[in-house]
């Protein structure tokens, strides 16, 4: 965890972060209010919600076939929509803290909505009459659901859903708020992910093992159980917290910048910078007086026209003029913009790996020993071991290794390079493993049999699954660091909460893949053993090398904003 510890505390030295020094309230001076007296229920609120979410997320696809009788495809594609709605939500309750309620009052909301999802799902499997009849193993009458058992099921899992994306990244947000050294924050960082992943693998093997071998009531019983826990534990830290006052939301800002270019798009642009309206402040510290000459349209924002400044200097008018660091930070996402899509099509494969990889572990033998079977929906925990083990790997070895060899550290570009190598190669692995699987298949033919058990071991899917998580140890920090640095100041709180919007958009990428590959072909029947998954990873690895090209294209051409200064900065 110390890679994004470094990670984290480098872009903030020397200077405030966007986000984390916003003002402050602090009504009762009286009493002590933030550092680490509010870890424990920052942290304690995270682990609970956490267990709760990957306790029904992480087994749904089995839930859905075994239990609500869906169809194997049909399961994998709600468990996409799932995931990725759940990545996208962070962004929203990100805005939703900046621009209007504040991050306590988000993670309020949003827990006591995971919470009431997460108790709907464990209704459906408590409550005979909102589950259909349980079908029997091969069986071509399965009973569908009805239109009320589908509709508390749905309901379930987008409240679920929507909770869960709404709080997890923002707890990471107020948790550093807490701090005002970035030392400090850089701390707290590490706990926040360590406490993640440990939390997701707890969640993905013994409630998952719950869910499977005793009962589907219980296991969802204890997501209930540890989502009110987790709830509890972060509104009885309420005396503690330094409470952050919204500032308006920092997209609102690019939006005026749009228009106000728009607006004065036929005026003639001056070489004057005195011309400009540039407004120093401080959460704005742009040291050129004008603005640059890239993308020089939309310096007309910041152009001064009659009328747009009021007796007392202020912007009169906020639809027509905007300060010359507003439109600066719009230049700043335009160019990062290609990276960030190039990241979209990183999660892509990947979403469509670790959805289809539950339905090959379905027709594995997943024993190990004579008593013990993995559960097929604790097989991405895989994923998260190996990200956990090789972030401290590559911080002790890789990085002193590669900087004895170049004479630097890895730079946050070449550490998603290097991710998104390893994705290739997972997918790749993801295809050999997959096309031996079908070999046995058809030796045993087992094609019209989609119950039966191959005598291959799930073990087989552990090295594609420990390459995704490899290559996650390398892109997620980097792209960390990167949105992290290079993201505007206004902008930082939420850049964290970018990659889960990234993510999210990957997996309703793969999800339609997924859908238009069952409309143009053959390879996605109900019954993988009657179809062509290696083809599947196939095309994903390819996706995945095309892709990368267009990375190395954009890495190449991208200049970094803000590096060079943290760095002369720190040195100073």
């Amino acid at each position: 965890m110390d890679t994004l510890d470094r990670e984290i505390q480098t872009p903030n030295s020397g200077r405030k972060q966007g986000g984390l020094d916003r003002e402050i309230q602090t009504p009762n001076s009286g009493r002590k209010q933030g550092g680490w007296i509010t870890f424990p229920f920052i942290i304690g609120a995270l682990a609970g919600l956490t267990l709760a979410a990957g306790g029904w997320m992480s087994n749904l696809i089995v839930y859905l076939i075994q239990v609500f009788n869906l169809k194997s495809i049909d399961a994998a594609q709600v468990s996409n929509i799932v995931n990725g709605g759940s990545s996208l939500f962070p962004i929203v309750g990100a805005i939703i803290a900046d621009s209007c309620l504040g991050c306590f009052a988000v993670i309020s909301i949003f827990s006591s909505i995971s919470l009431l999802g997460t108790g709907f799902l464990a209704l459906t499997a408590t409550v005979n009459s909102l589950r259909p009849q349980l079908c029997i193993d091969g069986s071509s009458f399965c009973k569908a659901p009805s239109k009320v058992q589908f509709l508390v099921l749905y309901a379930g899992i987008a409240l679920a859903s929507i909770g869960q994306g709404g709080t997890r990244f923002t707890l990471a947000t107020m948790g550093a708020n807490q701090f005002r050294k970035p030392q400090q924050q850089g701390i707290f960082f590490n706990w926040y992910f360590f406490t993640l992943y440990t939390a997701s693998v707890v969640s993905s093997t013994a409630i998952v093992y719950i869910e499977d071998n005793l009962s589907w009531g219980l296991g969802f019983g204890i997501c209930v159980a540890v989502n009110f826990i987790g709830l509890a534990i972060f509104l009885l830290g309420n005396w503690f917290y330094l409470h952050d006052k919204p500032l308006g939301s920092p997209f609102m800002n690019i939006a005026r910048v749009m228009v106000a270019a728009f607006k004065k798009r036929n005026l003639p642009l001056s070489p004057l910078s005195e011309d400009y309206y540039d407004e120093h402040n401080q959460a704005m510290t742009l040291e050129a007086a004008g603005p640059t000459n890239s993308f020089r349209f939309l310096n007309r924002a910041s152009l001064k026209a009659e009328g747009d400044i009021g007796s007392d200097g202020s912007i009169a008018k906020p639809w027509s003029l905007c300060t010359v660091q507003l439109v600066e930070d719009l230049k700043t996402l335009i160019r990062i913009f290609p990276l960030w899509s190039s990241s979209i099509f990183l999660s892509t494969p990947i979403g469509i790996q670790l959805s289809l990889t539950i339905l090959q572990a379905l027709s594995m033998d997943r024993h190990l020993g004579q008593h013990f079977k993995i559960p097929a929906g604790s097989m991405i925990v895989i994923v998260l071991i190996s990200t956990s083990i090789f972030l401290t790997l590559i911080d002790r070895f890789f990085c002193p290794m590669w900087q004895k060899l170049i004479g630097n550290s890895p730079s946050a570009l070449q550490r998603i390079g290097i991710g998104h190598v390893l994705n290739m190669l997972g997918m790749a692995a993801s295809a050999l493993v997959e096309s031996k699987r079908l070999k046995m298949v058809h030796a045993y033919h087992l094609q019209s049999q989609p119950t039966s058990v191959l005598p291959m071991s799930a073990l087989w899917l552990f090295p594609q699954l420990v390459l995704v998580g490899i290559g996650e140890a390398f892109h997620f920090p980097g792209q960390v660091a990167l949105y992290y640095q290079e993201f505007p100041a206004s902008l930082r709180s939420t850049a964290t909460a970018m990659i889960a919007m990234i993510i999210g958009i990957g997996f309703y990428l793969s999800t339609a893949i997924i859908d238009f590959l069952r409309r143009v072909t053959s390879w996605l029947p109900d019954n993988i053993n009657n179809g062509r998954l290696d083809h599947v990873y196939w095309a994903s690895t390819v996706v995945a090398l095309v892709n990368f090209g267009y990375y190395l294209a954009c890495a190449m051409l991208y200049t970094y904003q803000n590096v060079g200064k943290e760095v002369a900065d720190s040195s100073g």
